[in-house]
């Protein structure tokens, strides 16, 4: 009993530091000052320095409750003040769900050098981290993993294991030849592009694979959630990985499943914009944002596209080249199935895509025809009044306005009426709408 009253106070403690945070930050957000963003920034550190502090006193197990307690958007916020040491282990207690939602939207740029050797201990991966050459000595992993690894490091991991580790900086050769083949020892080198899409942007980065007596090596240059999610996934769950291979499958599993979630994200985001283009006239300005906004979603959409592509040469070439088991044959047979449906969404996204596109386009034409069409109707309209003031001041012999009183007020009334009788003629005949 004490226990669950522990974690509503807790909970009501964290929602009353969000409230105060987006308060505070909805309040910056409006003021105009110099250095807006300077001060917003400095706003949000200060005021979460209290939910960090908060959650260093909350237990584990509790901040997982809290976590799954909390609304999406205050998720990932909560979630950004975890310290990445307690992390991992928190990710394990959350459910299947919102520990997916929490590894796709968060991306913490990882580029200090990491090294992990994953052993299988009663069924599950066994996560080890390795700092020298000694803490090898013991170990039978299946799967090595390294971040950012330096040129010493990649050496004497390699040394240990009889295998020869790539600069993962230098991974950009575009040509299948180069990026899946098999050396003279058998070693089978697979160079893949994993997507990574934050809200900053999104981009592939590129992550090497070997297979080396039946342990798996894979050197990137920072963190990806496909990785981290095959770690905790492998760490869970009983059975779900027996070899190298079968890790190797997984990540590619893994990677055509987190394009399907970024596609979900593009069909959301058009069709908020479709909404927006579609439903109410637009002005210049927002269409420029919609125009930016698409631009990004087709360079997602692109990315996504290319990225399935580089799985589906991989998962092609393990097949092809029969380095797989029965069961892995057809876990593999089942990547490509669900690649090719991707296919297909890409294909639609890119059609929907180039008609929001040119529906926006449209938009700004008609924007910009109105603007001439009330030059080209000014210009019309003040053709007869120019007639008429040319025809007064041609004859220098004769000015009968001279002589006559009302000559100069009729000229005037006469310029007006000229003005007028176009204005409701094309009026009468609808031309001006």
């Amino acid at each position: 009993m004490s226990e669950d009253k522990s974690i509503l106070d807790h909970l009501a403690n964290v929602k009353e530091l969000l409230a105060k945070h987006k308060l505070v930050e909805e309040l910056v957000h409006r003021q105009d000052m110099p250095r807006h963003d300077l001060v917003e920034e400095v706003v949000h550190k200060q005021h979460l320095a209290g939910m960090r502090t908060l959650l260093e006193r909350i237990p584990l197990a509790e901040i997982a409750q809290i976590i799954e307690a909390l609304e999406p958007e205050d998720r990932l916020l909560v979630w950004e003040e975890v310290r990445e040491e307690r992390g991992e282990p928190i990710l394990e207690i959350l459910s299947d769900e919102v520990r997916q939602e929490l590894i796709g939207d968060s991306h913490h740029r990882n580029e200090k050098t990491t090294v992990s050797a994953f052993e299988l201990r009663n069924g599950r991966l066994s996560q080890i981290n390795v700092n020298t050459p000694y803490d090898l000595k013991c170990l039978k992993p299946i799967w090595v993993d390294l971040v950012a690894p330096t040129p010493e490091i990649r050496a004497w991991v390699g040394r240990f294991f009889d295998v020869q580790l790539p600069n993962p900086s230098n991974l950009t050769d575009l040509e299948a030849s180069a990026r899946f083949y098999i050396e003279d020892n058998g070693e089978i080198h697979l160079h893949s592009d994993f997507l990574l899409d934050t809200k900053e942007g999104s981009r592939n980065v590129a992550v090497a694979l070997i297979l080396h007596r039946d342990v798996l090596f894979t050197v990137r240059t920072e963190e990806l959630p496909v990785f981290r999610l095959q770690r905790l996934r492998a760490r869970t769950q009983p059975g779900y990985v027996t070899d190298g291979k079968d890790v190797l499958l997984d990540l590619y599993a893994a990677d055509a499943e987190y394009s399907a979630d970024a596609l979900e994200d593009v069909y959301a985001a058009l069709e908020e914009v479709g909404k927006h283009v579609l439903g109410t006239e637009i002005t210049d300005k927002e269409a420029a944002m919609i125009l930016a906004d698409i631009a990004r979603e087709e360079d997602l959409n692109g990315r996504i596209r290319r990225n399935v592509h580089d799985t589906r040469r991989a998962v092609s070439f393990l097949t092809r080249g029969k380095f797989l088991g029965p069961d892995q044959m057809e876990d593999a047979r089942q990547i490509l199935r669900d690649i090719e449906s991707l296919d297909g969404h890409t294909s639609f996204l890119f059609g929907k895509i180039n008609f929001l596109m040119d529906a926006t386009v449209g938009f700004i034409n008609i924007n910009q025809n109105k603007i001439i069409k009330i030059f080209s109707v000014a210009s019309v309209a003040m053709l007869p009044p120019t007639l008429i003031a040319s025809i007064y001041g041609m004859n220098f012999r004769w000015l009968p306005e001279l002589q006559w009183e009302y000559g100069y007020p009729f000229s005037m009334t006469l310029m007006f009426v000229s003005v007028v009788v176009p204005f409701w003629f094309f009026r009468k005949k609808g031309w001006l709408r």
